[in-house]
């Protein structure tokens, strides 16, 4: 009996380990930050913008390699398109801890890339050989390396997180002529002309009436630019509400719109959670987030205020992306949240269970608060919520079923 109460307390406390895991997620840039000797390395994910990518992704393995072995990847020799491609190489769309890589069926398989899975890669040159030798020894190979090429070597692993994410050392850079080819620059985008060509031109006027606003997100769009731009027939239906607010109001509601990251379309349908916008960065002490969920096809935005759906995408290539919405977002920060809005079905799949918000008949009439930044109004400032990361957690309830058969197995077991 007393073997098996000992049995059942180990259980107790890996289903506990578990919860906090699921709770927390995870966060690339704050687990290498653990290890100075992969510094290099996790500098470069936050330059290519790679950093975000891997935290809003489940299931995915980083192929890490330590200060001294990095190569021409510390000597400046290629542009920061092209690193990004590189760097593309080195995250697998699968999971791959240590233990599985000495468990390969037939001793070898191939994984796709993030390179692969960006579409820029051409036929399966974005796919990763691995390789399992005697001894236990594990190599790594891009698909298109030359065959002079040596293979890159299974070092340590650094971090594991079951099922969801590994962080491998291996011995150096994977060689990929694809991957290191050089990347013409972006063509040069006149953000006023975009948006008022197609379904946003009375939003592009707004933005062209604001110098500072205007200047802050054309500074963006080079690093990393999602901006959700009011159709003009929503811009009209707000605009009474606009002409309330302050100018310091106006410049927050208008930088809300803009994402400092760059969001496909496809990630926006495959992943939700809470994102961060220019007016975080730009008002201090306060949230400016919402919601970004998926409901099949359809992106969902949600303040707490209004909801918003997108009904197009105006440009969706890295480094940027514009895409037309229903709605003119609202925030918390300067207007009342509305309490009475129908929650949606829960997403399914791995999806983050969130909330769809519908405005109900009395939302479109919710006057600006006491904010600092908006007009006088009676209704009173709502509590500002505490800002979550930008990058969206693995499925908390996902984590859990997953907990539960633990428990299941680890009960079978004790008896």
């Amino acid at each position: 009996m007393e073997l098996l109460l000992r049995r059942l307390a180990v259980v107790v406390a890996v289903v506990a380990l578990t919860a906090a895991t699921a709770a927390e997620g995870y966060n690339i840039t704050k687990i290498l930050g653990d290890h100075p000797e992969y510094s290099q390395f996790n500098k470069l994910l936050t330059e290519t913008r790679l950093a975000g990518d891997i935290n809003r992704r489940r299931t995915i393995t980083v192929l890490v390699v330590a200060n001294g072995d990095m190569g021409a990847l510390s000597g400046g020799h290629y542009t920061l398109p092209t690193l990004r491609h590189i760097l593309e190489m080195h995250i697998l769309v699968d999971y791959y801890g240590a233990k599985k890589l000495h468990q390969l069926a037939r001793g070898d398989t191939a994984s796709s890339s993030m390179f692969q899975e960006s579409g820029s890669a051409p036929g399966t040159t974005g796919y990763v050989n691995i390789t399992q030798h005697r001894g236990g020894r594990v190599s790594f190979t891009a698909e298109d390396a030359a065959d002079s090429a040596t293979p890159s070597s299974f070092v340590k692993s650094v971090k594991e997180i079951p099922y969801d994410l590994a962080v491998l050392q291996i011995s150096k850079p994977l060689s990929s002529p694809e991957a290191e080819a050089p990347v013409a620059p972006p063509a040069p985008v006149n953000l006023t002309e975009l948006l008022s060509k197609k379904y946003c031109k009375n939003f592009a006027g707004l933005l062209a009436s604001n110098a500072d606003v205007y200047s802050n997100i054309n500074a963006t769009k080079d690093n990393g630019l999602t901006l959700f731009c009011p159709v003009d027939a929503a811009v009209d239906a707000f605009m009474p509400k606009y002409k309330n607010l302050t100018a310091k109001g106006k410049a927050a509601i208008l930088l809300y719109h803009a994402v400092p990251d760059y969001y496909s379309l496809q990630l926006l349908k495959s992943n939700s959670g809470k994102v961060s916008t220019l007016a975080t960065a730009s008002v201090a002490k306060k949230d400016y987030s919402y919601d970004v969920s998926n409901d099949r096809d359809s992106v969902l935005l949600d303040t707490k205020v209004d909801s918003a759906s997108v009904t197009a995408t105006v440009k969706d290539a890295d480094p940027l992306a514009v895409y037309a919405i229903s709605k003119f977002l609202q925030p918390k920060e300067l207007f009342k949240v509305t309490e009475d809005l129908a929650p949606a079905p829960a997403p399914e799949g791995p999806k983050k269970k969130t909330k769809k918000k519908k405005p109900s008949t009395t939302s479109a009439a919710a006057a600006p608060s006491d904010d600092s930044s908006a007009a006088d109004s009676p209704d009173g400032t709502p509590a500002d919520d505490v800002a979550d990361k930008a990058a969206a957690a693995p499925s908390v309830l996902a984590r859990w079923v997953t907990a539960a058969a633990t428990v299941a197995a680890a009960l079978a077991l004790a008896a």
